[in-house]
């Protein structure tokens, strides 16, 4: 019913039955992957009413899977691609994982694996704004982190008659941090995922 496109590889559709509506498959080498591709073969639609939520488990040798949600597919929306390459473990994120039920206890897996969980249609209208949330905390995260580094690196600002000449120590002109931040704050409004690529 399902598959998984990893770029450079072969189709996946291996995917092991959890439960009556999880499935999990596991993907070796996660370090060479940026895109993956989940999609519905075509064979067998949803069920009425439904979505398959896509979930994503990165690999860690000292803990259970931790699920984090990358969208969902329908069969209005039977494919989507989810950029991998830079999600952070779930449990780096917080110390919750809501999503564990959904796929059970498992062993520690040293894999990446990829879960699907199909779930009413509901579910992925909650969901989306979970996954903007996220996004925003990123932004919001990113515009703190920002400020606090111009402002500190504004404390130490000094006007040219003030310098001592110092051999071996460079130093930048303050507006040109100025610039850089405005810079990376107009790039982060556009698209606040641009510094994931």
């Amino acid at each position: 019913m399902f598959g998984l496109v990893v770029s450079g590889r072969l189709v996946q559709t291996d995917f092991t039955p959890v439960s009556e509506t999880s499935l999990v498959t596991t993907i070796l080498d996660v370090d060479s992957i940026n895109h993956a591709v989940v999609f519905l073969t075509g064979t067998t639609p949803l069920p009425p009413g439904t979505v398959a939520i896509v979930y994503w488990s990165w690999p860690d040798p000292n803990a259970p899977p931790n699920w984090q949600p990358l969208g969902h597919i329908s069969n209005a929306k039977p494919s989507a691609i989810f950029k991998i390459h830079n999600l952070k473990k779930l449990h780096e994120l917080t110390n919750e994982n809501k999503f564990m039920n959904a796929f059970g206890q498992q062993q520690i897996c040293h894999n990446a694996q990829i879960g699907i969980s199909i779930e009413p249609e509901v579910n992925a209208q909650v969901l989306e704004p979970l996954l903007t949330q996220q996004t925003n905390t990123y932004v919001t995260f990113a515009q703190k982190m920002l400020e606090n580094l111009v402002n500190y690196v504004a404390s130490f600002s000094v006007t040219q008659e003030q310098m001592t000449p110092t051999p071996g120590v460079s130093y930048i002109p303050l507006n040109t941090l100025h610039t850089w931040y405005q810079n990376f704050e107009r790039r982060l409004q556009q698209n606040p995922n641009f510094w994931k690529n």
